[in-house]
């Protein structure tokens, strides 16, 4: 049985720490400190959309097609991988600018600021 490396704990989900690591080649064992990669602290759904992501080559409509979801589900599922793997999303900087737009627009903030704001 194929066993993957826990990301998080079966516990409580709190991140792990891998103490061990064991060649079955030269049967070496190293002990230490080790943090899982980024990918294996993802949930298995994220897992899975990433696989089917790449191996469409990133074609939002073929990965509609072979999920049977619409487009706006999609890109949901994608940047809910992207903050997942510790980046910002960039339909939440959209959101965030279009705010910043419409606080400009009402008079809340000077030109400066808005500038600011969109800038960080």
């Amino acid at each position: 049985m194929k066993r993957e490396v826990m990301g998080q704990c079966p516990i409580c989900s709190g991140p792990v720490e891998i103490t061990e690591v064991s060649c079955n080649s030269c049967k070496s064992t190293i002990k230490g400190h080790f943090k899982p990669c980024k990918f294996c602290s993802l949930s298995q759904e994220h897992k899975e959309f990433a696989e089917i992501f790449i191996k469409n080559r990133g074609n939002i409509k073929e990965i509609e097609r072979e999920l049977g979801i619409s487009y706006p589900t999609v890109k949901g599922k994608l940047d809910s991988l992207i903050s997942a793997l510790g980046y910002k999303s960039q339909s939440v900087d959209q959101s965030y600018k279009k705010e910043i737009l419409e606080r400009l627009y009402r008079g809340e903030i000077s030109s400066e600021e808005a500038i600011r704001l969109m800038s960080e």
